[in-house]
């Protein structure tokens, strides 16, 4: 039986899930692969912190040279997360003729081409299945299922902090804040939880899914990112009196070519599937030519999701360097030289519907000044709630309308002009309408 030993850089959650998995599962891995799968070194920060693992006959070290020096060390499992320092460690592992798996989303999104092009020219190989939905094996889907269709376009629920988030509004009627304290009582947010409720972790994932999707590489920010740090205990109440939940979606679609990339709030008709996925749970729609609608369903992180994720990456890379195949494909779904530069659509050409939370005075002809603007800026209304004052004649009242098909530009020049008007008392607030199938 071949041995292959590997090296962990980091050991926090995902990399102790990561040993346990190998360790625990090692008869079975073997049996399967015939690889022996040896940890041989980890790289941690602090040598001395005691850790309760059981049967490591390698050894802990904090000097990353240690690692790249080693001949015997055939894999690195990159775990410690951020971009510079991680691309850094990729790329000298590379160098030193080191296939890489690694669970960040954050170096792959910034750099994954020009990552992509150091593995082909060194010939080893970068997976990443984990880099995207925890436990869901969607790159792989994407690299060899649908490899032979052409993706129309994707829906994903891609953060499981926000998709907890919005649960509980929904369903214990509470506002964002309180919400968002449950999240973080339960650990399943930061303390400081701007990247997930920002869309910014969600955008790192769903740049990752463009590029295998698409074949093209793109300046990460041009992705348009809104999160869900503004949605109401009221904007999730109206939502659900139009028939609509609300979810944070990364969404990407291909209409001839003219790519869209987008990750903001969104209403989706409570009677979809992707409505129904809640608390922290992952889910992608896809729907490809020939193939049509899939749906890929499950955790979206955690220790073991993920690092179920990371060592089916560590067998394959093992199993090609087995079979002397390493880098026979290609690290995204095309090789690097096949990648052009393309700009992602810009917000402001979107059309879809929306819907519109207006705060205004309680006085008669309000809703027709708003509705003489919205029709000068080519925006028809579907359907309208309007809510008369409940207590003090002063405090404004919400005016809340969903619109026909609208282009974005529209939609925001309509509201700069109602929010200049003085019947308007707070800025007028609005959310993207995606109706789909699924």
């Amino acid at each position: 039986m071949k041995q292959i030993n590997l090296a962990l850089c980091g050991f926090g959650t995902v990399g102790q899930a990561v040993y346990n998995l190998i360790n625990e599962n090692r008869e079975l891995i073997s049996k399967r692969t015939e690889i022996d799968f040896h940890i041989k070194k980890i790289l941690v920060k602090n040598i001395n912190k005691k850790r309760n693992i059981e049967n490591f006959s390698g050894n802990f070290t904090t000097d990353i040279n240690e690692i790249f020096n080693d001949p015997t060390i055939d894999i690195i499992v990159e775990l410690i997360g951020g971009i510079n320092t991680a691309k850094e460690l990729i790329v000298n592992a590379f160098k030193n003729k080191k296939s890489v798996v690694t669970a960040n989303k954050a170096v792959l999104a910034t750099n994954g081409y020009e990552l992509a092009k150091e593995a082909e020219k060194n010939k080893v190989d970068l997976f990443f299945e984990a880099s995207v939905a925890g436990g869901i094996p969607i790159i792989r889907v994407f690299k060899e299922t649908l490899l032979s269709n052409k993706i129309n376009y994707f829906y994903g629920i891609l953060n499981g902090t926000c998709n907890y988030i919005l649960t509980e509004m929904t369903e214990k009627k509470i506002n964002f804040n309180e919400a968002l304290k449950e999240a973080q009582n339960r650990g399943y947010a930061e303390s400081d939880p701007t990247f997930d409720i920002e869309g910014i972790d969600a955008a790192h994932k769903l740049a990752i899914l463009i590029m295998l999707a698409y074949n093209f590489k793109f300046d990460f920010n041009n992705l348009y990112v809104e999160g869900i740090s503004k949605i109401s205990d009221k904007d999730i109440k109206f939502a659900d009196e139009f028939g609509y939940s609300v979810r944070l979606l990364a969404i990407a679609k291909n209409k001839n070519g003219d790519i869209e990339g987008r990750v903001h709030p969104v209403l989706i008709r409570k009677d979809s599937i992707l409505a129904n996925i809640k608390g922290v749970y992952n889910a992608i729609y896809v729907k490809s030519d020939f193939l049509g609608p899939t749906l890929y369903y499950g955790k979206g992180a955690g220790g073991n999701p993920t690092a179920t994720s990371v060592v089916t990456d560590i067998i394959e890379a093992g199993l090609n360097i087995l079979k002397k195949s390493q880098n026979m494909k290609p690290v995204f779904t095309v090789k690097s030289r096949k990648i052009k530069k393309q700009k992602i659509k810009s917000i402001n050409k979107l059309k879809t519907k929306y819907y519109l939370r207006f705060s205004v005075a309680d006085m008669p002809g309000v809703l027709s000044k708003i509705s003489g603007i919205l029709g000068k800026n080519n925006i028809s209304i579907e359907a309208v709630i309007q809510k008369g004052r409940v207590d003090n004649h002063d405090n404004p009242v919400p005016i809340v309308m969903i619109t026909h098909e609208s282009y974005e530009k529209d939609i925001k020049n309509a509201i700069k002009s109602i929010d200049t008007l003085n019947i308007s008392k707070n800025e007028t607030f609005f959310i993207r309408i995606e109706d789909f199938n699924g």
